[in-house]
């Protein structure tokens, strides 16, 4: 699945957020979004994840060069991590289970893809466990494990080590790589770190004045 963006303008309260934002993400690999606080980063992520409409431009989905509906069934093939995940009152696994237990999957089928996803985050010895009392770094590794479980094709993470200590971001950096070397999901990122940009992104991109540009070689 490819995504193009083309023209998209998102204004709030009369102020302009995104002018005129162009860029056409082509593939597996990891796209890593920088830009200053304010920028427009994050509202774009929510715009290319279908939570929210641009107030211009278009958005466009395509799949053997056919464009996609945009569908609760096109919804369901991509997957929003924000900088603090929330967790319900009862266990790692059921936590992670949540996005299969809405597409209405379950038995052996969700037991498999959830200890599959926990496993891929490190976070297998903690199935059982509260996730209220998880540490806010496995928190947020918990919320990947939620998202990986329903085997998204496209996976955007907002700030994905946002106060996260030294340890889980490693493991969060680390995550994203493996998803990398498996070549099966687009990962969509942003964060405020250069140094961690430059060690996950494949391709490097810039919010300007609400538009994006690719870092050239």
């Amino acid at each position: 699945m490819k995504l193009h963006i083309a023209h998209i303008r998102k204004d709030y309260n009369g102020k302009p957020v995104l002018k005129d934002c162009s860029y056409a993400f082509k593939g597996s690999g990891t796209y890593v979004l920088m830009g200053p606080n304010g920028c427009g980063k994050s509202t774009l992520l929510r715009i290319c994840s279908l939570l929210e409409e641009p107030d211009g431009g278009a958005l466009l989905f395509q799949e053997n060069g056919a464009p996609l509906i945009r569908d609760l069934a096109l919804r369901r093939r991509m997957t929003l991590v924000l900088p603090r995940t929330g967790v319900f009152n009862t266990t790692a696994f059921n936590n992670a289970a949540y996005g299969l237990k809405v597409r209405g999957i379950d038995g052996n089928l969700l037991k498999r893809e959830v200890d599959r996803a926990l496993d891929f985050v490190g976070l297998a010895h903690k199935s059982g466990q509260n996730a209220l009392t998880l540490s806010s770094g496995e928190t947020q590794r918990l919320g990947i494990a939620r998202a990986l479980a329903i085997a998204p094709e496209i996976l955007f993470l907002d700030e994905p080590t946002a106060s996260v200590d030294e340890e889980n971001t490693a493991i969060i950096e680390s995550i994203i790589g493996d998803l990398k070397k498996e070549s099966r999901t687009m990962v969509i990122m942003t964060t405020h770190d250069k140094d961690q940009a430059a060690r996950l992104a494949d391709t490097l991109l810039f919010m300007t004045e609400g538009r994006v540009e690719e870092q050239k070689p």
